[in-house]
């Protein structure tokens, strides 16, 4: 007497058709693989020529983040901003030294060189001043 179970599992194990090894695979195989390999390259230069580039509020609020914790210093805000051919060009305002009151504390621009993605390639700093001053105006050429 035979003491034989019908599972499903072993059910799929006998329709299933045979794999070959590895080895023994015939042209038409590894040409399919091939086209298959190369339309999911294309998927993927697709994907990399279209994803979502950030925006400008994204790429303002990234560099001053960037910018204060390579410096230490607090990012205050973004005084200029433009996109160029290499990324992004920014001028950041930068409390250096708080002082009381508050007026006298020692500020600082630096600008910011980030590439296209936002991401900070450079900077440096451009001025130093007292919160509390203007800047001086220039009239007649003087």
């Amino acid at each position: 007497m035979s003491n034989t179970k019908n599972t499903s599992q072993s059910q799929r194990s006998q329709d299933a058709p045979a794999r070959k090894p590895s080895s023994e695979h015939s042209p038409e195989d590894t040409e399919g693989d091939d086209i298959e390999q190369e339309d999911t390259g294309r998927r993927t230069e697709h994907r990399q020529a279209h994803r979502r580039r950030p925006s400008t509020m994204d790429v303002l609020r990234g560099a001053r983040a960037q910018l204060q914790e390579l410096t230490g210093m607090s990012a205050e805000n973004v005084s200029s901003f433009e996109q160029t051919e290499d990324g992004w060009a920014l001028e950041v305002e930068v409390l250096e030294l708080s002082r009381v009151p508050d007026t006298m504390s020692l500020m600082a621009s630096y600008q910011v060189e980030l590439d296209p993605d936002g991401e900070l390639t450079g900077y440096r700093r451009v001025r130093r001043y007292e919160r509390g001053r203007a800047d001086a105006h220039r009239q007649g050429g003087r």
